[in-house]
């Protein structure tokens, strides 16, 4: 007979916290959700006090025998799910099927796989948190509310498969609405004027002080400088200091992972499980390197901090620490909602490099360094602002040098490097080599990257950062798409948007998704009873659902001509809309299939033949763009960066646009040639 049985999620944290427990303990797994509304209908009945409809789940008949056959077997059971309102619902949902009592004190939370924290947990058991149970079934029903009533009536008025949700119908509209902001914007002119300079054999730049807006104030302080002498009429000195980034949050993982490692941010939380639910570290076994990756805060518990303060006086100098270690044991390591970290400051990343592959340690190092930094000081810059001044026309120079590289020493995201200027008094004298003007315009606001999308997420409330990785990869099926890693409505997601804002205004607006989430948070903590919440979504939202049954009119999405035939079947080509926008497609379809995609040309003619012209094209495995003749396969002119129609003054080889994350510029492929970049 078993004594104590431990019921995990998964079976990999299964076999190592069952060897930390010892032979009293037989730890099994649920593997995630068994319990679950069913797929084929509502599944809630609002009018019956949200009454819900919970069923096992297809395929876990055999598993839940077994869990039940353990259970009866046992003198004391312990549920381990996760540590999150997720894991509290599955604690619950176990309790129910095993017939347990849900104030019992059987519930085990930890928040890092590690023997001191797992051993920790199981002295302080306490009873399920119905708190968080019924945030997490208020979040359930909600989606399910929305998903189950909106989207039959999208396949009904526009087409087939597709979904309406909270956090997802939220997600497409701030992106469509920075579509709209750049559509609507309108280029500004102004014109900067950067400057070299020369003290003795030391050169460096300086800035005129002010933008102007137009090529006459430009000339004007132009003609107005007198000669190549100019005079420091002021020289300031001051210290800079930079704090270091809090440790990792859930959001701010997923965000620097996407800009530092270019992860997809379902990638990101499928590395950080793994690096969570423990890694073989040969003799030591397997050792859970991290806490848990689903948390918003960013407190370090007394214990982690105090190690990782040891560390750093030993290893980089007490200077280098943002503290001083406490004498004496610290507060136990099992204390929940912490920021993501390592386990064990000794576990670095060269230690356990030999033991992960190549994406693991990637992250590893990134939360590795993260954490390490925000316990460091302070960096110290010292900086200096220069006046340069020539009648009257000031010119402003920037400089500054690292006096102490404190937390930069393991990690720094901006790299703020030093920008030396020369030893300059008030009074000394400088020479202009090179004034230049140059003719600027304002840029349109980017579009989101992953990164600045998920950041954008957070800081409007939108969602949870758990959420965000399955959101955003649900999206992409019909209503946006990738462009250079940039994200772009398609047009099927401007219709469905559209429909939402006319008939469904809560569902798409940002403030009222934000509410939501708050609302859901003080489920968590007691404040708010979940069917109330829920019932003040729903009785609105239910009259809008009868408004849009009836004025919503059928949108035809036709197949528009053409006006050429099909080369295979000579019946006419219409244009088709899909998930990833407009193609063009055979109207004979299914019996013939042709398929082409829209030509979108780019105003330039083809470098190579003169004759065509160039068109956006993708490749057809990732879809990456590129660019290629239209005249294919007459012409087999290709190019990964988008030609500017212009030729290279150096080599006369053809200009290209290059693109990077931050700006672009006109280069030539030969490397002879660049011009000024632009915010991209």
């Amino acid at each position: 007979m078993t004594k104590n049985l431990v019921i995990v999620e998964s079976p990999a944290k299964a076999k190592t916290i069952e060897k930390y427990l010892g032979k009293n303990y037989k730890v099994v797994a649920s593997v995630g959700h068994f319990r679950d509304l069913p797929k084929s209908r509502m599944g809630v009945t609002p009018d019956e006090d949200y009454k819900i409809d919970y069923l096992n789940v297809r395929g876990k008949g055999d598993l839940i025998k077994g869990l039940k056959k353990e259970a009866k077997g046992a003198d004391k059971i312990y549920l381990a799910s996760d540590p999150d309102r997720e894991g509290e619902s599955i604690a619950w949902h176990l309790a129910f099927i095993l017939g347990l009592d849900t104030a019992e004190k059987n519930r085990v939370v930890f928040n890092e796989i590690t023997k001191d924290a797992v051993k920790d947990a199981f002295k302080n058991p306490r009873a399920i948190d119905m708190d968080l149970v019924n945030a997490q079934q208020a979040r359930r029903v909600l989606d399910r509310l929305i998903g189950y009533s909106i989207s039959p009536i999208l396949w009904k008025k526009i087409k087939g498969k597709l979904s309406a949700g909270r956090v997802q119908s939220s997600t497409v509209k701030m992106i469509i609405e920075r579509e709209r902001e750049i559509r609507a914007f309108t280029p500004e002119e102004y014109w900067v004027i950067p400057g070299l300079f020369k003290k003795d054999r030391s050169k460096f730049s300086a800035n005129y002080a002010e933008k102007l807006k137009n090529g006459e104030e430009t000339d004007a302080v132009i003609a107005a400088i007198k000669g190549d002498e100019f005079v420091v009429e002021n020289v300031d000195k001051k210290e800079r200091r930079r704090k270091a980034t809090p440790a990792f949050t859930t959001s701010t993982l997923q965000q620097s992972a996407s800009s530092k490692l270019r992860f997809r941010t379902g990638k990101t939380m499928s590395v950080a499980q793994l690096l969570y639910q423990g890694i073989a570290l040969g003799k030591k076994g397997t050792v859970g390197l991290i806490t848990y990756m689903r948390t918003d805060s960013t407190r370090i518990s007394d214990l982690a901090k105090n190690e990782a303060l040891e560390f750093i006086t030993e290893t980089y100098g007490a200077e280098f620490a943002s503290g001083v270690p406490k004498k004496g044991t610290a507060k136990g390591a099992q204390d929940a909602h912490e920021a993501i970290r390592p386990t064990s400051i000794h576990n670095t990343p060269a230690s356990v490099e030999r033991y992960l592959d190549k994406d693991q340690l990637k992250l590893y190092t990134l939360i590795y360094n993260r954490f390490l930094a925000s316990l460091m000081a302070d960096a110290v810059y010292d900086t200096t602002r220069v006046e340069l001044v020539n009648n009257g026309v000031k010119f402003v120079a920037n400089g500054q040098t690292v006096k102490f590289k404190g937390f930069t020493a393991v990690y720094d995201e901006t790299k703020d490097d030093d920008k030396k200027l020369p030893v300059l008094e008030v009074g000394d004298k400088v020479t202009a080599l090179e004034i230049t003007p140059e003719q600027k315009f304002t840029q349109p606001p980017g579009r989101y990257t992953e990164s600045s999308l998920v950041k954008a997420l957070e800081e409007n409330g939108i969602g949870r950062p758990s959420t965000y990785a399955p959101t955003i990869q649900n999206i992409q099926k019909f209503y946006i798409k990738l462009d250079q890693k940039k994200f772009v409505p398609t047009e099927l997601g401007e219709i469905v948007n559209e429909l939402l804002e006319n008939h469904f205004t809560n569902v798409v607006n940002l403030d009222f998704t934000a509410r939501m989430e708050e609302e859901l948070d003080e489920i968590a903590t007691g404040e708010m009873e979940w069917k109330k919440v829920v019932d003040s979504f729903y009785r609105p939202f239910e009259q809008e659902l009868i408004d849009a049954e009836e004025k919503i009119e059928k949108i035809q999405i036709k197949d528009e001509p053409v006006g050429e035939d099909c080369p295979d079947c000579g019946h006419p080509l219409v244009y088709r809309l899909s998930k990833n926008g407009r193609f063009i497609g055979c109207s004979n379809f299914p019996a013939c299939r042709y398929v082409r995609n829209i030509e979108n040309k780019i105003g330039v003619k083809c470098p190579k033949c003169h004759e065509g012209d160039v068109v956006e094209k993708r490749g057809a495995k990732r879809g990456r763009l590129f660019f290629g003749c239209n005249r294919y396969p007459e012409c087999d002119f290709v190019s990964w960066d988008k030609p500017v129609g212009r030729d290279c003054p150096e080599c006369n080889h053809f200009l290209v646009e290059k693109v990077t994350r931050k700006d672009s510029q006109v280069i030539c492929p030969n490397g002879d040639y660049e011009e000024n970049k632009i915010q991209a």
